[in-house]
């Protein structure tokens, strides 16, 4: 995949470029310095995952609307020293899919790139506590109208529900599933707030009233 990197602070650009330049899935590593060179680059492209600090001098939280109108293929992880409430929802409304800390580790930024990749949602450790103090629903502030739409869960979420339900660790899920175990830990936090549930037994409850797993798993296991 491509990825483009949008920030001008020229110090961070150089750190995210050698976090990826190694990347197995990343095929081409491009930079912009503000909101131009963006609207130039993601014209000339198709797919491409953009890594962007819109609070940047020279970028501002319209970029991301604007690329996205340019080229619909895009998927956008903002990358900020911000986390307040409502920093989150501007830029998830603004069409931002993923969202972590400037701070976070560089596991937590390449988790971000592969599962935004794949199409999900990925929130660091301190941006998801930020929604869940707030009581925010990152699938009801997707760009657009807001919706009264029924719980959906990502495929990804819905892997570990089932393997949570089937009594596997943080650790063994990660190993199962090529992630790390902060990454787990994080999608089992998501899973637990949009659930509105407080522990594994409700996830477990989830699983077996969407079939997901069967009950019988349960009235037939050794005890």
């Amino acid at each position: 995949m491509k990825v483009i990197i949008a920030d001008s602070n020229e110090l961070l650009r150089a750190g995210l470029r050698t976090t990826l330049s190694g990347h197995e899935r990343v095929t081409e590593l491009m930079e912009v310095e503000n909101s131009e060179e963006l609207r130039k680059t993601v014209s000339c492209i198709r797919k491409a995952l953009v890594i962007i600090d819109y609070t940047a001098p020279g970028f501002d939280i319209n970029d991301i609307a604007s690329s996205l109108r340019l080229n619909p293929e895009l998927r956008f992880i903002g990358l900020t020293y911000l986390q307040s409430a409502q920093t989150l929802v501007d830029a998830l409304r603004g069409g931002i899919m993923s969202y972590i800390k400037k701070d976070c580790s560089l596991m937590e930024i390449a988790d971000a790139v592969n599962e935004t990749a794949d199409g999900n949602k990925f929130f660091c450790g301190k941006i998801l506590d930020t929604i869940n103090k707030a009581n925010l629903n990152p699938d009801d502030l997707d760009a657009g109208a807001l919706t009264c739409d029924p719980l959906v869960m990502t495929d990804r979420e819905n892997e570990i529900i089932i393997l949570i339900a089937e009594g596997y660790t943080n650790d063994q899920i990660a190993d199962q599933l090529f992630l790390s175990k902060h990454t787990v830990n994080t999608h089992r936090k998501n899973i637990l707030n949009k659930l509105g549930v407080k522990n594994t037994a409700g996830i477990v409850m989830y699983a077996v009233k969407t079939q997901l797993i069967s009950p019988n798993k349960f009235l037939f296991s050794a005890t």
